[in-house]
């Protein structure tokens, strides 16, 4: 990889923000960046390669980046989370066992074999993509904090069941990575709670705040890259990792500070590389000569929707349903993962994200639909300092 290289994948991800500029769109801005990566990569002009080990190495922390700034937005702090709980654990559940029967037919229609990864994406939600959009939109009330539950529930098992579902041979492998990253995310907690109750914490972010150190941000990124280090060994994605340690930094509470710093990194350089990278490594040419992947990612993306839409029957409201199922992190980490194992069929990695994009097209429009009754007033002197 090269300097110009670098600068036109940073040019060319700005159509992330410009397509998500018209509001009344409430297009998400990962959408762009994939778009982007899809027209300079395999699919279309090939001006970057997507195997350069350097231009890999910067998308793997950017996907760990990601995953740790999703972590980081799961409320775990918020009362009315805890007490929705129950309430969004059922939710969840009943997407779980609907999903495995769906995805189980799924595997047996189209014959890859890959049932269980189906089951999974068919369960998941995002939390990267519906938290933003609650917040964006103001959206509050029971309802919408059972959603708020049940998605991150939803996003936490599916991540944690992924590498599991993509490469069923070496689940064991895997649980193991997986029980390992657990183990070295709940030492971190400990440790960070403890440096927070001491006043550890705050005395070196006065430090670091005086002679502009940045020292908070230099040890969330070490301790961020070192559980990915973990992760990488134990043979699990560092999405894993990235949202560990996210849930982790989200108990203790994070500092403004370094909320911003850390959106500065990921959202403005490492996030968008690795959506371009995703997107360069995809060949949609392949859907082209494989119609019944086509027909794979059309039916992962309508029944994700009508699976979540379903759970009015349990009292969630039909566009907080339809919201629940948008999907992100996890049929991206499918894709990259089974891109990089080998394990799936040619063009299904991209079915795996048209899937995912469907599910982003209704979550636009749900969000318009729920912003019309559980958009909360504003409250009075909101935006001053």
């Amino acid at each position: 990889m090269t300097f110009l290289s670098l600068a036109l994948i940073a040019a060319v991800a700005l159509a992330g923000p410009l397509l998500a500029l018209p509001v009344r769109w409430r297009l998400p801005v990962v959408l762009g960046e994939l778009l982007a990566g899809i027209v300079i990569g395999r699919t279309g002009l090939s001006l970057v390669d997507s195997e350069d080990p350097t231009f890999s190495l910067l998308a793997n922390m950017g996907f760990a980046l990601m995953m740790f700034v999703a972590g980081s937005h799961v409320p775990l702090r918020d009362p009315q989370i805890r007490s929705a709980l129950g309430k969004g654990f059922g939710q969840a559940i009943a997407a779980a066992i609907a999903a495995a029967v769906i995805g189980t037919g799924m595997g047996l229609a189209f014959g890859t074999g890959h049932a269980p990864l189906y089951v999974v994406l068919l369960a998941s939600s995002s939390a990267a993509l519906v938290l933003p959009i609650v917040d964006s939109l103001r959206l509050g009330g029971p309802s919408v904090v059972a959603m708020t539950a049940q998605v991150a529930i939803a996003d936490i098992a599916c991540i944690v069941a992924l590498p599991l579902a993509v490469d069923p041979p070496n689940a064991g492998r895997a649980a193991l990575g997986a029980l390992a990253v657990a183990a070295c995310a709940a030492v971190l907690f400990f440790v960070l709670r403890s440096a927070e109750r001491s006043g550890t914490r705050q005395r070196v972010h006065q430090l670091s705040e005086d002679r502009k150190f940045a020292l908070e941000l230099r040890v969330q990124l070490s301790l961020l890259f070192a559980l990915a280090g973990v992760a990488t060994f134990g043979h699990v994605s560092v999405m894993l990792a990235g949202f560990s340690f996210g849930l982790v930094v989200a108990a203790v509470g994070e500092p403004r500070r370094l909320a911003r710093q850390l959106f500065a990194v990921s959202d403005g350089f490492l996030g968008p590389v690795f959506l371009v990278w995703l997107g360069a490594s995809l060949n949609l040419r392949d859907l082209a000569g494989h119609p019944d992947m086509i027909a794979l990612g059309l039916s992962l993306g309508i029944g994700t929707v009508l699976l979540h839409a379903g759970l009015r029957a349990l009292g969630l409201p039909l566009p907080l349903g339809v919201l629940s199922a948008a999907q992100l992190g996890v049929p991206v980490a499918a894709a990259s993962i089974g891109t990089q194992l080998h394990v799936l069929l040619p063009g299904e990695d991209a079915a795996l994200l048209l899937g995912a994009l469907v599910t982003i097209a209704a979550t636009a429009m749900a969000g318009s639909r729920a912003a019309k009754s559980f958009a909360q007033p504003v409250p009075a002197g909101h935006g001053k300092h």
